[in-house]
């Protein structure tokens, strides 16, 4: 991986300027010689393009009219949309970026759709890796827990992690990565989609100290109620795009021969909290 920048400056770029690519973007900013550039399809909107720009101007990221004057002369393009667009990213970064350049793509798709994505940009002769982030960011932030695959994986890990991020590169084989994020996101968002129907029935019917109670008896050293409350929390702020990574979950699932439905109805949980905020009725 070259570098488009001169000395021990580091351009870096966003294409997507959501909860990662704010979070990400300000830290990186902050940071001596790097200079951050973000795009995001809410800037060609009026109503939503003010609230980006108040906080890139805070957090000195400057923005662009689109992804391509976006990546120009970056040396690290992240991709950090939701998954249903991350083809899209790739296919724009066909004509975006140039030998040297890596698109680094943390978005939460299947394994088949990054292994898609990295063989589109080798066919070009250019560098892709997948990023697979393994916990929230909200606290971290760009010391959040990352998986890496692709042959430049290393390289990225090299470049980033000595200013603040915790890469580990698992295998040059794309999907590996972003298979053991999904994997593992079953069982932690299907928890989240249990305990929040089990919660909100029990505070319907006046038992959820019982309940809690009992669930500490069988699963020691965990407050449950504080868990619930946690949980909650997180799927009524990110349901849509914890039910769009849900779906990517059902695919891998189905292209393993196995029933999606698991993922789907996970994924219907997450988003009916956050279309169906109001607390269930009382029986009485």
């Amino acid at each position: 991986m070259t570098n488009g920048t001169t000395g021990s400056s580091l351009r870096l770029a966003f294409i997507g300027y959501g909860e990662v690519g704010q979070l990400f973007g300000r830290q990186f900013a902050r940071q001596p010689g790097v200079s951050v550039t973000a795009y995001d399809l809410k800037l060609d909107r009026p109503e939503t393009a003010a609230s980006l720009q108040g906080v890139a101007a805070a957090d000195g990221v400057r923005l662009a009219g689109s992804a391509a004057e976006a990546a120009r002369e970056a040396e690290i393009v992240f991709s950090a949309v939701t998954a249903s667009s991350t083809r899209d990213v790739a296919e724009q970064a066909l004509a975006c970026l140039a030998p040297g350049q890596v698109l680094f793509d943390l978005n939460s798709a299947s394994p088949s759709t990054k292994a898609s994505c990295g063989a589109l940009l080798a066919g070009r002769g250019l560098a892709y890796v997948e990023g697979a982030v393994m916990a929230p960011v909200a606290e971290p932030g760009i010391g959040v827990s990352i998986l890496a695959g692709g042959v430049a994986a290393g390289a990225i890990a090299g470049r980033l992690n000595p200013m603040g991020m915790a890469i580990r590169v698992v295998s040059d084989t794309i999907g590996r990565a972003s298979a053991t994020k999904l994997c593992r996101s079953i069982m932690i968002k299907g928890i989240e989609a249990l305990i929040i129907d089990s919660a909100r029935a029990s505070a319907a019917w006046g038992v959820s100290d019982d309940v809690f109670a009992s669930l500490a008896a069988t699963f020691p050293g965990q407050d449950w109620a504080h868990l619930a409350r946690l949980m909650d929390g997180r799927v009524a702020r990110h349901g849509i795009r914890r039910a769009a990574e849900m779906r990517e979950a059902a695919q891998m699932l189905a292209e393993l021969g196995l029933s999606p439905a698991l993922g789907e109805a996970i994924a219907d949980a997450h988003e009916r909290r956050v279309r169906n905020p109001v607390e269930p009725k009382s029986p009485d």
